[in-house]
C-alpha cells in the first residue's frame, strides 16, 4: 500500500502525511479496492485541477472515506447485497451481536472470508472499519428513515454534543417501542445494537462520526462517537452489553471494558449501556441509570 501511494508522491510531489498513511491502512487493512477508491477520493474526486502544493492529512482520510461510504459504489452495493444471504447472515449477526456462533457452519465461514467481508485470519471479525461501517448503516438504513428526532435537539449552546439527553431519550424510546422496531431487522438478533446505532447515526450523521467495534462472542459492542466542538473534537464511548449473567457481574465487566476503551480513545465522557432480555424481569428491573464511581472521565450506566 505503502509503495503505491508513494507512486502520487513521485509523479506529482504531493506528500502523505505519515498519519494520512497509517489512516489509509487502518481503515481498508489493505483491501484493494478501498485502497484505490480511497486514494482516487482524496487526491481526485470533484477536482477539476488538482491542487498538489498541500500534504494529504489524517483529516483527509476521514472526509474521504465518509464521502466513500455515502456514494455506494458498486463494490460497497455487492457488499451490502450479500448481507440478505443466509449464509452470510449465519456469520455475521453474531458478530454484530456480540454473541456466540452457533448456527453456522465450515462452509459459511469459508464462504464469507472468501467474499472478503470477514478478516482471512482469528480471532472472526469484520475485515475493516469501512466495511464495520457500512454493514450497519445498510441494516438501519430504513428504520432511520423512520425515526422522528432532531439533531439540532442535542447540541448545546457551546457546539457540542449533550450525549447524556441523547442516551436518555433513547432509553426512553427503547423501552416505549423496542418490541416493535427490534424486530423489524433482518438481523433481529441483533437488533438492540442495531436500533441503538440507528438512533445514534441518526443525530450524529453530517455533524461527527461513529467508529465501530465488535465482539464476537464477547456480548459487547463498542461505539466511538467523534463530535466537532469549536476548535476541539469530543470523544463519547458508547459501549453495548447484552446481560447474561447477574446484573452487578455484567455493570462490573462493562466498567472495566469502557473504562479500557475510554483510555485507549482519550475519550471525554462514556456511557455503558445493558440491555437485559430476560422474559422473567420487569421493565422496572431493567431501567435505571447510574452514575460509576470512579476518577477521571464520567461514566454514566444505562439499564434498557
Amino acid at each position: 500500500m505503502r509503495a503505491l501511494l508513494l507512486q502520487h508522491t513521485e509523479e506529482t510531489g504531493q506528500a502523505f502525511a505519515e498519519e494520512a498513511l497509517s489512516a489509509i491502512w487502518e481503515q481498508t487493512q489493505g483491501q484493494p479496492w478501498l485502497v484505490n477508491a480511497l486514494a482516487w477520493e482524496i487526491c481526485f474526486e470533484g477536482r477539476d485541477e488538482p491542487d498538489y502544493s498541500d500534504s494529504i492529512t489524517h483529516e483527509d482520510v476521514i472526509a474521504a472515506r465518509e464521502a466513500l461510504i455515502l456514494r455506494h459504489d458498486t463494490h460497497l452495493d455487492q457488499l451490502t447485497d450479500k448481507l440478505q444471504e443466509d449464509r452470510v447472515r449465519r456469520v455475521v449477526e453474531p458478530i454484530l451481536a456480540g454473541r456466540e456462533l452457533s448456527y453456522s457452519s465450515s462452509e459459511d465461514k469459508k464462504y464469507i472470508r472468501d467474499l472478503g467481508l470477514v478478516a482471512q485470519d482469528a480471532p472472526l471479525r469484520i475485515a475493516n472499519p469501512i466495511y464495520s461501517e457500512v454493514i450497519p448503516r445498510v441494516l438501519t438504513d430504513t428504520v432511520q428513515d423512520e425515526l422522528s428526532i432532531e439533531q439540532s435537539t442535542y447540541i448545546n449552546d457551546q457546539g457540542g454534543l449533550d450525549m447524556s439527553r441523547l442516551i436518555g431519550d433513547f432509553q426512553q424510546f427503547f423501552r416505549e417501542n423496542s418490541e416493535i422496531w427490534v424486530n423489524r431487522f433482518s438481523y433481529s438478533e441483533a437488533g438492540c445494537q442495531l436500533l441503538l446505532q440507528a438512533f445514534l447515526q441518526r443525530v450524529i450523521k453530517g455533524g461527527g462520526s461513529i467508529e465501530r467495534e465488535y465482539g464476537l462472542g464477547k456480548m459487547r459492542t463498542d461505539l466511538l462517537i467523534r463530535w466537532p466542538a469549536g476548535d476541539d473534537t469530543e470523544n463519547f464511548v458508547v459501549e453495548c452489553k447484552l446481560r447474561h449473567k447477574g446484573l452487578e457481574a455484567a455493570i462490573a465487566e462493562g466498567l472495566k471494558q469502557t473504562a479500557r476503551y475510554m483510555d485507549k480513545c482519550g475519550a471525554t465522557g462514556g456511557h455503558l449501556v445493558i440491555f437485559d432480555c430476560s422474559a422473567d424481569r420487569s421493565r422496572e428491573e431493567k431501567i435505571f441509570r447510574r452514575n460509576a464511581a470512579r476518577t477521571g472521565a464520567p461514566i454514566t450506566i444505562w439499564g434498557m
